[in-house]
């Protein structure tokens, strides 16, 4: 069965202990078709080249925060390894862009996070793949080649966030008003996706409004033309499965066909 691809705001460790996003998530992952594996793009993960991360069970994760309290920092995910997942994203890639692995690098909490969610079993063999860029044509690129995998029953997710400008955050509670510029840019994110406008969402820096304050860096929603590269047909409009708001910050999430 084909699997769809998938477009997260995963939000920092502390979203696992917020009951309507994880009721989302939960109820989202049971309604799609169990993937025999997982490839995460997370939006804490940049390197060029391309970089795969560990394919061994077992390998720790990566704690990439700090100032939270300690149990964030026990949380474990042995999710399976995905060596024969990396040899094929590998075989995806033109030889003229090389492939790097980081046997050492666990899942970090772009990827983690979710997942502790979607699959808590940590059952499903699970890859992470580097942003080896942050333009949008070279990862809607990126997503084309990664195509096929979801033929072959592999999820493809980029986890990032649909606003994330947290230096203008004001209001540090979870039920926090989101400010105008968050409003705005996810009022026109979802707007261009209900049309299928990949190039409008490609234009985003010059074009969405709430800019930069909404993305001062634009990691975070690079995560999504992977995504959006990955559909059957691109300009089809997604399904936004979830919408909202978390500390202020957009939450929208989608998945393609």
């Amino acid at each position: 069965m084909r699997m769809p691809a998938l477009y997260l705001s995963h939000g920092a460790p502390p979203l696992v202990d917020d009951a309507l996003w994880t009721d989302q998530l939960a109820r989202w992952a049971r309604d799609l078709p169990r993937p025999r594996a997982v490839l995460v793009v997370s939006a804490h993960w940049e390197s060029a080249p391309l970089m795969l991360g560990a394919t061994a069970t077992g390998v720790p994760l990566t704690y990439d925060f700090w100032g939270f309290p300690e149990r964030y920092y026990r949380v474990r995910y042995p999710s399976p390894g995905a060596p024969e997942l990396a040899e094929r994203v590998a075989a995806l890639i033109p030889n003229d862009e090389p492939v790097a692995h980081q046997p050492e690098r666990g899942l970090d909490h772009g990827a983690y996070v979710p997942l502790t969610v979607m699959y808590p079993e940590a059952d499903v063999p699970v890859l992470q793949m580097s942003l080896p860029t942050l333009e949008p044509d070279r990862l809607l690129a990126l997503g084309r080649r990664l195509r096929p995998l979801r033929d072959e029953g592999v999820l493809v997710i980029g986890s990032g966030f649909t606003t994330h400008g947290l230096p203008f955050l004001r209001d540090p509670r979870p039920e926090a008003d989101a400010p105008g510029w968050s409003r705005e840019f996810d009022d026109w994110s979802r707007e261009a996706l209900e049309r299928g406008d990949v190039d409008e969402l490609a234009a985003f820096r010059d074009r969405a409004p709430g800019m930069p304050f909404a993305h001062p860096t634009v990691e975070h929603f690079a995560p999504m033309f992977v995504a959006l590269g990955a559909a059957t047909e691109p300009e089809r409009p997604p399904e936004q499965v979830v919408d909202g708001f978390w500390m202020g910050l957009a939450k929208r999430s989608f998945q393609v066909a």
